[in-house]
């Protein structure tokens, strides 16, 4: 699993921001550890989606991996709530 330059740790912490973020923004009600979940499996679904498209990732490093995490998160929401209906 390719973790964009940032640590097992940071990956935790980045990624709990970014499903937050992606909570506020889709107005979905998680708790905290969905939240990391989101971040991090939102993360790797995205770098492996631009990889099937030959995208390359956003970059390398914590603020890469925000995002990566946030845009990740948000879709997982949205197909989360497409299979609910």
């Amino acid at each position: 699993m390719h973790l964009n330059g940032v640590g097992w740790i940071a990956a935790i912490i980045i990624g709990g921001l970014a499903g937050w973020f992606a909570e506020m923004v889709m107005k979905s009600n998680t708790g905290i550890f969905m939240n990391i979940i989101m971040g991090i499996v939102g993360a790797v679904v995205l770098n492996a989606i631009l990889q099937a498209l030959n995208f390359g990732p956003f970059g390398v490093g914590w603020i890469a991996y925000l995002i990566t995490g946030f845009i990740g998160a948000c879709l997982l929401i949205w197909v989360g709530r497409l299979v609910r209906r």
